[in-house]
């Protein structure tokens, strides 16, 4: 059997390769994806005091570092027994919605649009935010501006636009002003504009990748979110809830404390990546994804006008089941663009974030608590046990790249069957290949707690797993 490898995967946050297998009539057989770093995050948090978890694991990523920050704070919420005031809730949701805007926007205008723009089949060398700049600059500038709105607020709210020291333990550090209030409320309008204008350019193009569409990740999977107590979008809190490839429901009302009764993590010896599992359904079976399409997979509602009115359309894709398309991961972070953008002008205009009272302290009173909220990138978990003083015993971090670690290479294997011909294998199949993990948009450092930049690998190999071609791909 030969073998292709991709090495590195291109245009992700991290390090990787994809294995590609052929089986003695040279056909493509398999692909996987393998996570190739490794820090061990979880191991060196140990002996730290339960206060520091918030700043400390916010360094797990440069990417999405408030996400780290928001489940932290949570957990240590839980081992104090208290909940934070009002404003501390509500800046908190501020911030992480805003961390989830220039999130998204990263994905969408510097890691993916290139390949909407020049086609998946462009010269390498164009697939790039630089060549946007030159024959798209309306659209390269409009990524970085909303990018940079999203930024502004997490560093208005927080401190600082990366790794934000203002999240702390029952609450936050710093109260909201009415002239920042006011100058992020001047900027709403923009960013509207803009989320609403890249959105109606994606629906335009969609025509020129059915092919892609048809083929990138559409398989049966379980999808897991938190939702609110009404079924809807939730981002900070809420209950989590599983459902199957046809809507149905398997699991709802979940206290993120008990995910262990519902999510296992299996470990395979070719990657870092752990591969969390439905356990009442076992593994591999147990197969779910997380992130922006799970999340509107399942929530009945935004709870926001014009995400709502995006989002019928995005049902309406599969005629009310859930959306089975990988590729659609892109359309449901556009519709989360437009909500967060929504969602942060009604916290603001609330009396209650501008209160002054942001946070409460207290001694331990449990020694293992579970913290969980909507990463860009799906469900987060961070789980403490600590001692009488606070010290941290364990750690358990479930990331959300991780908990889609089954579907990414489900869908590698289903791109990889369509697009390389073995006997000619081309740039923009391999591209394919990549970009079917970019729908994802995983953050790989983040999932294996590593340190690095990012490349990866293909390789092509035999029946007999022997490489026979390796593809790098910087």
């Amino acid at each position: 059997m030969k073998k292709i490898v991709i090495d590195p995967v291109t245009r992700i946050e991290g390090h990787a390769k994809i294995t590609i297998d052929l089986d003695e009539n040279n056909k493509v057989s398999d692909a996987k994806i393998h996570v190739t770093q490794f820090r061990g995050f979880e191991k060196f948090c140990e002996g730290q005091l339960y206060s520091q978890m918030p700043a400390l694991t916010a360094r797990t990523c440069g990417i999405c570092p408030v996400s780290h920050a928001i489940s932290s704070t949570k957990a240590c919420d839980e081992l104090l027994g208290v909940t934070p005031p009002q404003a501390g809730i509500n800046l908190r949701k501020i911030i992480n919605l805003a961390q989830i805007l220039q999130s998204h926007t990263l994905s969408f205008f510097h890691l993916s649009s290139p390949d909407f723009i020049y086609g998946f089949d462009a010269k390498k060398e164009d697939r790039n935010i630089f060549k946007m700049m030159q024959t798209h600059p309306q659209m390269a500038k409009d990524g970085i501006t909303l990018r940079a709105f999203g930024q502004k607020i997490i560093s208005a709210l927080g401190g600082k636009r990366i790794h934000p020291d203002g999240l702390v333990p029952g609450g936050v550090e710093k109260s909201l002003d009415t002239q920042t209030r006011d100058l992020i409320l001047q900027e709403i309008p923009d960013a509207m504009k803009i989320a609403q204008e890249t959105l109606t350019f994606f629906k335009e193009n969609l025509h020129k990748f059915q092919k892609e569409i048809d083929s990138f990740g559409v398989f049966p999977s379980l999808f897991m979110a938190l939702v609110d107590k009404e079924g809807n979008l939730e981002h900070y809190d809420g209950a989590l809830k599983f459902i199957d490839s046809e809507g149905n429901v398997l699991h709802e009302g979940i206290e993120p404390g008990r995910y262990k009764e519902f999510i296992g993590e299996a470990v395979e010896s070719d990657s870092y990546l752990k591969s969390p599992y439905y356990k009442p359904l076992g593994y591999p079976q147990g197969m779910y994804r997380v992130g922006a399409l799970a999340r509107l997979n399942i929530a009945k509602a935004c709870g926001t006008p014009k995400a709502d009115e995006e989002l019928k359309n995005f049902k309406n894709l599969n005629a009310g089941k859930p959306v089975l398309n990988s590729f659609y991961y892109h359309y449901a972070r556009l519709i989360e663009m437009i909500y967060a953008i929504e969602k942060i002008e009604e916290l603001l205009k609330i009396d209650a974030s501008m209160g002054d009272s942001l946070h409460l302290t207290s001694k331990i009173i449990k020694t293992q608590a579970v913290g969980c909220s909507e990463a860009p990138r799906g469900t987060l978990f961070h789980d403490y046990e600590v001692d009488k003083n606070g010290i941290i015993q364990q750690v358990n971090l479930i990331i959300a790249t991780g908990n889609n670690n089954l579907a990414m290479n489900a869908g590698v294997k289903q791109v990889a069957q369509t697009f390389v011909d073995p006997n000619s294998v081309t740039d923009g199949a391999l591209n394919r290949v990549e970009a079917l993990i970019r729908c994802y948009d995983p953050c790989l450092s983040c999932s294996t707690h590593a340190l690095g930049i990012v490349s990866s690998n293909i390789e092509l190999r035999d029946h007999n797993k022997k490489i026979i071609r390796i593809f790098t791909r910087n």
